[in-house]
């Protein structure tokens, strides 16, 4: 691919932001903006005629259709488009949230351009681009990957509940069992797998095919 451009689609809602990014990811070899985007709806318009987009930078909030609904729309209806969340929201739920959509990775604005080059190329050659925002430890995990740990069926239902907007509470209710039993599931998975972070144990459950989406 290195003699190939990474075409790319900028969708957010602040038109300076958007401008000034792709002046950015004109200044590398690599890429190639292929056009911009006001919102989710605004995308479905434009991809049509240009449905050869390599990857999509995508911002979370915004008007009419936002950052959640038209990633998984891509990913419906152009499963072959990359889609890289690029987003000013650092919690664990937007994270969570994009990655569930169909999100190969998540950024945060203030990242600089060659951080994010460094995303695009790794999400636009491998599907997937993990770093500590995402992560945690996962990358330790994913590489013990010969060993591989044994979950329970509790464990396994608990993975799937932390993927959801629910709370370890809710959780608990809904696997009705006590608030202590949910944290001793969660510290469970933690050690087997080395992670830290809910966000960490949603990331491995889809890598590896643990949660249903």
């Amino acid at each position: 691919m290195s003699a190939e451009k990474i075409s790319i689609a900028i969708v957010d809602d602040h038109t300076l932001f958007r401008s000034g990014l792709a002046s950015l990811l004109d200044e590398f070899d690599e890429i190639e903006i292929l056009f911009e985007s006001t919102n989710g709806q605004d995308l479905q318009t434009k991809i049509k005629n240009q449905p050869d987009v390599d990857l999509i930078l995508m911002d979370i909030n915004m008007p009419v259709m936002d950052g959640f609904a038209a990633t998984k729309w891509i990913k419906e209806y152009h499963p072959n488009v990359n889609v890289l969340a690029l987003s000013m929201l650092e919690d664990e739920k937007a994270i969570i949230g994009m990655l569930r959509a169909g999100a190969g990775g998540y950024m945060l604005k203030e990242s600089t351009p060659n951080e994010l080059l460094t995303a695009i190329k790794t999400v636009t050659e491998k599907g997937f681009f993990v770093n500590d925002l995402v992560s945690g430890r996962l990358l330790v995990a994913l590489k013990n990957g010969d060993a591989k740990p044994i979950f329970s069926a509790r464990e396994l239902t608990f993975l799937q509940h932390c993927s959801t907007e629910h709370t370890y509470k809710e959780i608990a209710e809904l696997m009705n069992v006590s608030h202590r039993t949910v944290d001793n599931y969660r510290e469970s998975l933690f050690a087997k797998l080395n992670i830290r972070s809910r966000t960490g144990l949603v990331v491995y459950g889809i890598k590896n095919g643990l949660i249903v989406i």
